[in-house]
């Protein structure tokens, strides 16, 4: 992979999933932001692949 496709995967899934999560809208509500924010770093499948393609980043950018 490299850093650019990367970085459209990233976007991609950010659109399609994260902006108009009806789950981070509840939570930001309940718990407030950064509530949710540590749902989607700790137990979101999402956030997962995020912190996987971020790592991969990293990589790639160290090159």
């Amino acid at each position: 992979m490299n850093k650019v496709s990367v970085m459209q995967e990233i976007d991609f899934i950010t659109d399609t999933y994260c902006v108009d999560c009806p789950v981070i809208r509840d939570l930001r509500q309940k718990r407030g932001k950064p509530g949710a924010h540590k749902f989607c770093i700790q137990s979101c499948t999402v956030g997962e692949q995020l912190q996987f393609l971020g790592r991969e980043l990293m990589k790639v950018s160290d090159k």
